[in-house]
């Protein structure tokens, strides 16, 4: 059986962990699948304040996202995606380029 993307996630959160670079405030997330709960709830404890994903993120991720001010993408489809939280943060950083 493979390990699922949340595994992956973790192992690297460890590794940030072990290296002393938690929080990962500089760092996006990038997910092949759904941009699911875990993976958001996960993202925010790390402290990454941006997760995409190619597909849709659950609904639950949505509302999770929106609490807590996470940016979360999904439906990445070469120039073109769908932001449903956080595209202040998006505004800002094309503003300041």
């Amino acid at each position: 059986m493979w390990p699922s993307r949340t595994v992956a996630f973790q192992n690297a959160i460890g590794r940030a962990l072990l290296d002393r670079r938690v929080p990962l405030s500089r760092q996006f997330l990038f997910v092949s699948g759904r941009g699911a709960f875990e993976i958001v709830q996960k993202a925010l404890v790390a402290g990454v304040p941006v997760v995409a994903s190619v597909s849709a993120p659950s609904s639950m991720a949505v509302e999770l996202a929106r609490e807590y001010g996470l940016t979360l993408i999904g439906f990445i489809r070469g120039q073109r995606f769908v932001v449903y939280s956080g595209n202040e943060r998006l505004a800002h950083a094309a503003a300041t380029v």
